[in-house]
C-alpha cells in the first residue's frame, strides 16, 4: 500500500493519504491545514481520490474537508457520535480565536466492524471513543490510523467536551493492545510507533496491567 503523510502549522496534525498501488484509488484520512500539500501530491501521483474518512471531528482533523471536497467530490465518512462536534466547526475555531467556515455535510456514518474498500485495500473501522465520543481507529492490515487516541509516548487529551480518560484507556486496552505488538500506529500527531513499543514504554499505559 501507499501511505503519504503531511503535517503543517499551527496544529502539526498528521493528514494521511492511503492508496492502492494497483487501482490507484486513494482515501484521505483527516484532512486539515496540510490539504493543499496532499492534494498536490495526489495529483502528482496520478491517484484517484474516492473518499474522505475522519477519525474524529476535532477541528484540526476536519478543517480541510471542504477544501478537499471542492477538488474531489467524494463522500465524507464520520462516526455519528461526533456529528454535533463536526457541525460545530466554527464554534470550535472560536474557542482558539480562529475562524473556519462550516464543514461540508457528512455523507455516511461510520460504524463498528464496517469495512470500506479502497482498490484492493480493506479499511476496517474500530470504534475507539475517549478522546471524543465518535473517535475511530482505521485498520488496514497491520496499519492502524488511530487519530488522537494514542501517540508515541502519550495518549489523547480528554479535557474537551465528550472526552473521558477512563473510556480512552479502555479503548486502548480492549481495541488496540489486543491487536498485537507488530501493528504500526499512525497517530494524529507526531511520529509513527508500534503497539509493542507503546505497551512497553508508554507511561500512560502502566495502569492497564499489560
Amino acid at each position: 500500500m501507499i501511505i503519504e503523510k503531511r503535517a503543517v502549522e499551527p496544529f502539526m496534525k498528521n493528514g494521511y493519504v492511503l492508496a492502492c498501488p494497483d487501482s490507484r484509488h486513494a482515501t484521505y484520512i483527516d484532512p486539515g491545514e496540510e490539504a493543499e500539500q496532499l492534494l498536490s501530491w495526489i495529483d502528482q501521483q496520478e491517484l484517484e481520490l474516492i473518499s474522505i474518512v475522519n477519525t474524529h471531528a476535532h477541528m484540526d482533523h476536519i478543517c480541510g474537508n471542504g477544501q478537499v471536497k471542492e477538488v474531489w467530490d467524494v463522500p465524507i465518512y464520520l462516526h455519528q457520535e461526533d456529528e454535533e462536534l463536526y457541525k460545530a466547526l466554527p464554534v470550535q475555531a472560536s474557542w482558539f480565536g480562529m475562524t473556519y467556515p462550516p464543514a461540508p455535510p457528512i455523507d455516511y456514518y461510520l460504524h463498528p466492524s464496517q469495512q470500506l474498500g479502497v482498490g484492493d485495500l480493506t479499511l476496517k473501522i474500530i470504534h475507539t471513543p475517549g478522546h471524543s465520543p465518535g473517535s475511530v481507529t482505521i485498520q488496514v492490515e497491520e496499519h492502524l490510523f488511530c487519530g488522537d487516541l494514542i501517540f508515541a509516548g502519550s495518549v489523547g487529551r480528554t479535557d474537551l467536551p465528550g472526552g473521558s480518560h477512563e473510556v480512552l484507556l479502555k479503548s486502548i486496552r480492549e481495541k488496540i493492545l489486543s491487536l498485537g505488538d507488530d501493528c504500526i500506529l499512525h497517530p494524529g500527531h507526531g511520529p509513527d510507533t508500534t503497539v509493542g513499543q507503546e505497551r512497553r514504554t508508554n507511561p500512560f499505559l502502566s495502569s492497564l496491567g499489560e
